[in-house]
């Protein structure tokens, strides 16, 4: 039996109210209240992490970097909660790699298109340049390619 099986079960005990699915991603869905996992994996950190989404009840965010926030809220809360009550060790190298890629989407997408200056968020996916004023719009390019657009 694979590890991430061994703690799902010890975990569905314990979290009745959630579904645990197989899927090709480690992902949270709080509209399904449903914490998808690899099946074969054996990253239990992984699991545990997007277990504490669901814990956290984490569902959205009005800025960009609040995802950065839910993100670094979860893996927290895995270690300082999950981790000792499921025999899981959370590395603080995989934390900070997978932050990582959180930071890069944010600094890519607050990247200005015409001077390449760090801009800030207005508004939910528009952000505005300090240094030459150009304002563009951002796709949602969390599993897709970042897509920015100039907004006159």
């Amino acid at each position: 039996m694979p590890l991430i099986a061994s703690l799902i079960a010890k975990v569905t005990t314990n979290f009745p109210d959630l579904v645990f699915t197989a899927s090709d991603e480690f992902r949270w869905s709080p509209d399904e209240q449903t914490v998808f996992y690899e099946k074969d994996s054996e990253d239990l950190a992984s699991f545990l992490h997007e277990l504490s989404h669901a814990i956290l009840n984490h569902k959205e965010y009005a800025r960009d970097v609040g995802l950065l926030e839910l993100e670094r809220a979860a893996w927290t809360y895995a270690q300082e909660n999950l981790s000792g009550e499921y025999g899981v060790v959370i590395d603080t190298d995989q934390v900070e790699d997978s932050l990582d890629t959180y930071r890069n989407w944010l600094h890519a997408r607050s990247t200005c298109p015409s001077c390449k200056a760090t801009g800030f968020e207005v508004k939910k996916a528009e952000y505005k340049c300090p240094a030459c004023s150009s304002k563009w719009r951002v796709n949602d390019a969390r599993i897709c390619a970042l897509r920015r657009y100039t907004v006159a």
